[in-house]
């Protein structure tokens, strides 16, 4: 039997069997292991089938698996309302379930316009939210996302993003190293802030195409995804949350791919102090079981009308057990402080693979989720390179997946309880395929 069956709408990065998976590791059908440093893009951060949360799952289903919010609630339900509680900022403090990123993200949405009375959304450019209609529309990172499905919903905007190694401030100002010690510095450094030239271009935007008093909420990633694993600086998160405060616009965090543990913080949020108004989570809530949630003030939350918002299967009570055993996981297992420990590891080893290969031009992160982008002798996105250094890597044994809008950015996404071992094996068989491809 083969994949005929299957819609072509669904793409694969890689032509694999799946059979079972182990902490760091798949297996294929055939018995062959790969390193996994995709994490089912961001979603296994305890690893695959961690025996606790594989146990948590396997005794919720034998007792209750659906139990809809409608008719009551559930031990799961508040235990996961109280984990959550105890990592996220004091204040955010009222949560909403739901099953998708996306749909977390449609919630959002919803939550900002019924709580301000205004319409309005503002996005970054190379932002990724899913791929419903309104989540299509906020999605900035390749148009493909959003190719013949037009039109869409209206009322979205969208901002240049604080990506240093692009911006057109410092091309013209800087070398390409000194862009590329911008761009690793901008995560922790205050020293090397924001240009300005972010901020300017939304504070233009709120004068020529959405009022401040027609704008419900900015959404930003804390750290850009699919749009290239791009960290912006800690001054240009800042500066958003001081133009909310100035028009009382709302700010929403999507913390989908960043949310615990994948920067070295339970969320990225932490890096920069900043507090959101609204916080978007799902992948790596609850280790590969299908949930998302919305957080948020309860005086926010209290504007959205009961019955005007829901949904059939959120929050699943198995996901919901799945969900409070990762949290508990991450915490007694210190699952964070690992992914900060290997995420330097890794750093740094790209790093000095950078000193030795010009075509990458960049490498930028926190925690366990970096970006290595590549670029042409001219400076230029070269995403022939990654699509040959991805099969190498497969064919090795390693798996990684790309991201940006040329394609050209290789993103590391190990799950959190990779060990060192397994951080200077994958660099082994990265270093190789730069060998390889660069003869």
């Amino acid at each position: 039997m083969g994949t005929e069956a299957l819609s072509p709408v669904w793409a694969r990065a890689f032509d694999i069997e799946l059979d079972r998976g182990e902490g760091a590791y798949l297996f294929d059908t055939k018995g062959e292991r790969y390193i996994d440093f995709t994490c089912g893009i961001g979603v296994t951060n305890t690893g695959h089938a961690h025996p606790r949360v594989v146990k948590a799952i396997q005794d919720q289903a034998a007792k209750l698996i659906h139990g809809q919010m409608a008719m009551g609630w559930s031990r799961p339900l508040l235990d996961v309302t109280e984990e959550l509680k105890s990592i996220l900022p004091a204040g955010i403090d009222t949560f909403f379930f739901s099953n998708s990123g996306a749909e977390a993200v449609e919630a959002a949405v919803k939550l900002a316009r019924q709580a301000t009375g205004r319409t309005n959304i503002i996005v970054f450019e190379g932002s990724f939210h899913g791929r419903t209609a309104q989540t299509m529309a906020m999605t900035m990172s390749k148009y493909s996302y959003r190719q013949k499905y037009q039109p869409l919903p209206s009322g979205i905007y969208a901002a240049p993003f604080a990506y240093c190694y692009h911006c057109p401030i410092a091309r013209k100002t800087m070398s390409d190293a000194e862009r590329a010690v911008l761009s690793a510095s901008c995560p922790n450094d205050e020293a090397n802030a924001c240009c300005g030239y972010a901020p300017d271009q939304l504070r233009y935007l709120l004068k020529t195409q959405s009022a401040p008093h027609e704008t419900a909420a900015i959404v930003i990633e804390p750290v850009l995804g699919e749009g290239g694993y791009v960290v912006p600086p800690t001054s240009f998160l800042r500066e958003l949350r001081s133009i909310c405060d100035e028009h009382g616009i709302l700010l929403v965090f999507d913390e989908i791919q960043t949310g615990f543990g994948r920067t070295g913080k339970f969320f990225a949020l932490e890096h920069s102090g900043v507090i959101p108004d609204i916080v978007i989570m799902a992948k790596g809530l609850a280790s590969g079981m299908p949930i998302s949630c919305v957080a948020s003030r309860r005086e926010v939350m209290a504007k959205w009308a009961p019955g005007s918002h829901g949904g059939t299967y959120g929050p699943n009570i198995v996901s919901l057990a799945a969900a409070r055993e990762t949290i508990r996981v991450m915490k007694e297992e210190r699952l964070v402080e690992n992914a900060a420990e290997r995420g330097t590891q890794l750093m740094d080893g790209l790093r000095k693979l950078q000193a030795d290969f010009p075509s990458i031009g960049d490498v930028r992160g926190a925690g366990c989720m970096i970006g290595t982008e590549f670029v042409d002798a001219q400076g230029n996105p070269d995403a022939t390179i990654t699509t040959k250094l991805i099969k190498y890597c497969t064919d090795h044994k390693l798996l990684l997946l790309t991201c940006g809008t040329y394609g050209n950015v290789i993103r590391w996404i190990p799950p959190l309880v990779v060990t060192a071992e397994q951080i200077d094996n994958a660099l082994q068989i990265f270093a190789a395929a730069l060998d390889s491809v660069q003869a």
